[in-house]
């Protein structure tokens, strides 16, 4: 297995690993970040798992803050690429080549939506006077392409992708459209760093079923009454890593770390659920350990 392989493989998992947790917690509902783009360097059978600790708003919008346990592993199959991170799980049904080139990515993704599902996760009383939701099944698929050798070495990826997911058990019974774009790189045989950013753009029934307040909620919580259009929901930026903790990235454990800062845009900024319960800007921070077979 060549330095290429060996890098790249154990980064992006680990990096992936990482940046499952938002997707795990009952407080956010959307998927992890960056989006499902399956490493093209993930070659032949391997895998990586990882248990990471999270800290993360209490749901999407809030200003409260908890620390949320959460697992996740990612490979490959007979060089078919596929994640399982957290509530959210994908796979490439186009193989993967077998070096650095061009690599195309399309297949099915899946999301179990547990925002504000229970309402004692949520320390904000207006709020949880708002009622809880119903878990959404969320079902789509992902396009997208990846290069490596592009800025800092042979052995740096850059990746890009667009995916839709809809709501099939009638929760929010909307879309959800969302471009990332990923870029990581290792340091050495030993550690790496990635880079991310993505956003999303959902329907007016998402909307509606997360953000807006109608006048028996406003009564019950003392939130003014709102109501939300679809559109762009918000932005997400962040950066993660990870270090072998024995030997190198292609085999053993390491730790992995990241950041990830999130703003909310437009109506769903302005919902009294985020402007006056919550904040608009919204952080995570994980931290945790993994193995590579």
């Amino acid at each position: 297995m060549n330095v290429t392989r060996i890098a790249l493989r154990s980064l992006a998992a680990a990096a992936f690993a990482c940046l499952s947790i938002p997707a795990l917690a009952q407080s956010a509902s959307i998927p992890a970040e960056p989006n499902p783009t399956p490493d093209p360097m993930l070659v032949g059978d391997t895998a990586t798992v990882a248990v990471a600790a999270a800290y993360l708003p209490d749901y999407e919008g809030s200003n409260d803050y908890r620390f949320v346990p959460g697992p996740a592993a990612i490979g490959s199959f007979h060089n078919f690429a596929f994640q399982i991170l957290g509530n959210r799980a994908s796979i490439d049904l186009i193989p993967n080549p077998s070096g650095p080139s061009w690599d195309l990515q399309a297949g099915p993704v899946g999301v179990i939506n547990f925002n504000r599902t229970n309402n004692n996760a949520i320390d904000d009383r207006r709020v949880r006077a708002l009622g809880e939701r119903g878990t959404a099944i969320e079902l789509g698929g992902y396009v997208g392409i990846g290069k490596t050798g592009v800025l800092t070495s042979p052995y740096d990826k850059l990746s890009a992708s667009v995916s839709y997911r809809h709501d099939v058990n009638g929760v929010h019974d909307s879309g959800i459209w969302s471009p990332s774009v990923n870029y990581f790189t290792p340091l050495s045989l030993k550690a790496g760093v990635g880079l991310f950013a993505s956003a999303e753009r959902v329907e007016r029934r998402f909307a509606r079923s997360y953000f807006d307040v109608d006048g028996a909620q406003a009564l019950a919580s003392g939130l003014p009454q709102f109501r939300t259009r679809g559109g762009w929901k918000h932005w997400t930026a962040g950066i993660a890593g990870t270090y072998s903790l024995s030997g190198n990235l292609l085999k053993g454990w390491k730790a992995i770390g990241g950041v990830t800062y999130k703003k909310m845009l437009n109506d769903f900024g302005d919902s009294p659920v985020v402007s006056v319960a919550g904040s608009r800007s919204q952080w995570l921070a994980a931290l945790g350990i993994g193995y590579t077979f």
